[in-house]
C-alpha cells in the first residue's frame, strides 16, 4: 500500500487511554481532523505511545499533515478498521482562516482549460 497522508485541521483530541500489557505500558490517543478538500470530511485517527506524547504539541484549529496506515481486522464476523498515525507534521494555527476551496485555488487546475473570471463561456 502506498503512503497515505491526510491534511486537515485538528478538530478534537479525545481522552488519553493507558494500560499495561505483557509488552509493558502503553498509551493510545485518538484525535479528529477535518480535511481541507472541497467537501471536507472528519477522520478519527489513533496514535500510540510516543506519537500520543507528540500530539500534545497541537491545539484545536492547528493545521496538520498526518501519515497513516489503514488496516482492517475481523472479530466475531464483524470488521473493524484502524487508522494509525506514524508521522505528524504541521502545527501552524489557521487563525480562523478557511481552508482553500475550489474558488480560491488556482484558476489553471485543468490542463488546457482557463477558469478566468473574464471568460463567461463554458469550456466545451
Amino acid at each position: 500500500m502506498e503512503n497515505i497522508v491526510l491534511e486537515g485541521k485538528l478538530v478534537q483530541v479525545l481522552p488519553l487511554q493507558e494500560g499495561v500489557s505483557t509488552r509493558g505500558a502503553w498509551k493510545k490517543q485518538d484525535f479528529v481532523i477535518e480535511t481541507t478538500e472541497q467537501y471536507p470530511k472528519k477522520v478519527c485517527i489513533s496514535c500510540w505511545n510516543e506519537k500520543a506524547d507528540e500530539l500534545g504539541n497541537y491545539q484545536p484549529n492547528d493545521l496538520m499533515k498526518v501519515a497513516v496506515n489503514i488496516e482492517s481486522r475481523e472479530y466475531n464476523s464483524r470488521w473493524y478498521t484502524d487508522i494509525k498515525a506514524w508521522r505528524i507534521e504541521g502545527g501552524t494555527s489557521s487563525g480562523g482562516q478557511t481552508p482553500p476551496t475550489a474558488e480560491t485555488s488556482s484558476k489553471e487546475d485543468v490542463v488546457g482549460m482557463s477558469f478566468s473570471d473574464e471568460d463567461d463561456e463554458l469550456p466545451f
